[in-house]
């Protein structure tokens, strides 16, 4: 009973004690009229009686309207609450951007979050963990702890399609559910590219900018020390050094920005691109920022392009376009052609392996391929220079740090040999294809592909010569 009256709430209780003062006011007002003789026996009962049975009436449609009973009251019992959080705790899951798996007995997934199934490339059923990732370390870590052990984190390392380094953390999890498997395993995998990716970069960077700034360093140092002595008051002698000191300078900036771009674009490199770019509009900017390049060499430029939309960054695919239109023009003999074609909704060997544009005897070599999925086409950029080609034992080489093929190594604009190499990482990221074809004294043809939006591969292809 005791009970009944504290689970009762404050309200009714003070609803039925109002009522029953203003029936007993009532009632003693009429007991008062009876004893002055203003009313009679009868009457006065008869009001007591309906004062009564309003006071009755009105309290019992009060209660039932604003005070529903206990049954009809929603109640929350524990098994809700745990229902409420499990929900919130799945939703949290699902929007977790760190991938998170639940391992289960013989290695199964049993439950693994959008992001783990991008991560791994689980599709709508999930399977063995051995299935999709092929660790040892990790896999034994996660049989550890189904038996209920604490393991340290693990470090894989995947080469491809592009380098990345991955630490998982695996926990145990005691389980009441099942008494035959009394442990589960949580599987959580970091991304750790970008860390790795900087740590190196840093040692990289030091490595390589001291080995080359140390030549025009070298060469500063000389040609001041001299003008400093005997060449002072030669007029001749420090104009020309002053102008040998200025391409230096030059060449050192240059570096320094190639060195800058390609540790970026190397940051990035594991991180797909998800923009889309206009090729023919890139083409056409970089075609006016290098236009008095190629009236200085008195150049024949010919343009070949149609419309083709990639996936891309905008920015990085302009800089792929400018560095190797930047060295057809500048390996190209003077008064040659330069030859750019765009061609757009081909297949991976269309774009990767077309027809030898320079002959029988040309060699090709691919520094850069996609791993490709059936019906993926693509839109690729070829750039034939007219200079004097490369011999098939440099092809190998072209994308390597610094390296420049012999006779390319001097002149008033040498390069820093880091252009092909960031093409080479751009192309990288952008899951598309780097190939090089050339003949001695007949140029070069540098060709990059890029995969096409697939709602966009509807135009007719264009034939590749």
């Amino acid at each position: 009973m005791s009970n009944k009256r504290d689970s009762e709430a404050p309200h009714s209780r003070i609803r039925r004690r109002d009522t029953a003062a203003v029936a007993s006011i009532g009632c003693m007002v009429l007991v008062l009229f009876w004893l002055f003789n203003e009313l009679g026996s009868l009457e006065t009962l008869v009001a007591i009686a309906t004062i009564a049975a309003l006071s009755t009436f009105y309290y019992l449609t009060i209660s039932t309207t604003l005070n529903p009973t206990p049954e009809a009251l929603p109640v929350r019992d524990v098994d809700d609450a745990e229902g409420i959080t499990k929900a919130r705790a799945q939703i949290m899951l699902e929007n977790l951007p760190i991938p998170v798996l639940l391992i289960g007995g013989g290695g199964r997934i049993e439950i693994a979050n959008p992001a783990a199934r991008a991560f791994l490339g689980l599709g709508a059923a999930t399977g063995h963990l051995s299935a999709v990732l092929r660790q040892p370390q990790v896999l034994e870590a996660v049989s550890a702890a189904l038996r209920g052990k604490t393991v340290e984190p693990v470090e894989y390392s995947l080469m491809a399609p592009v380098e990345s380094h991955v630490r998982a953390f695996v926990a145990p999890l005691a389980s009441e559910e099942d008494p035959s498997l009394p442990w589960r395993a949580m599987l959580v995998l970091s991304d750790e590219t970008s860390i790795k990716r900087a740590d190196r970069m840093r040692a990289d960077f030091l490595a390589n900018a001291s080995h080359e700034l140390r030549t025009p360093l070298a060469s500063l140092a000389g040609f001041i020390e001299t003008l400093r002595g005997h060449a002072k008051d030669d007029p001749e002698a420090r104009e020309r050094f002053l102008g040998i000191m200025f391409d230096q300078t030059e060449r050192m900036q240059r570096l320094i920005n190639d060195l800058l771009s390609l540790s970026r674009v190397e940051m990035d490199e594991h991180v797909r691109p998800s923009g889309r770019a206009d090729m023919e509009a890139i083409i056409e900017d970089v075609v006016d920022v290098l236009r008095p390049q190629i009236a200085e060499k008195s150049i024949e430029l010919s343009l070949d392009v149609m419309p083709a939309e990639v996936v891309g960054d905008r920015d990085q695919l302009l800089e792929v376009v400018m560095n190797l239109v930047e060295n057809a023009i500048k390996y190209s003999r003077a008064g040659s052609s330069v030859v750019i074609t765009l061609s757009s909704d081909l297949s991976r060997d269309q774009a990767e392996r077309p027809g030898l544009i320079l002959g029988d005897e040309a060699s090709r070599l691919t520094l850069a391929a996609p791993v490709s999925e059936a019906g993926d086409r693509y839109a690729a950029v070829r750039i034939r220079d007219g200079g004097k080609g490369i011999e098939r034992r440099n092809l190998p080489r072209l994308s390597e740090r610094f390296y420049r093929v012999d006779g390319q190594k001097s002149g008033p604009r040498e390069g820093t040999g880091l252009g092909l190499a960031i093409v080479k990482h751009i192309v990288n990221r952008h899951r598309g294809g780097f190939t090089v074809e050339s003949r001695p004294d007949a140029g070069s043809v540098f060709s990059v592909f890029f995969p096409m939006p697939k709602m966009q591969s509807k135009v007719q292809a264009k034939p590749v010569a």
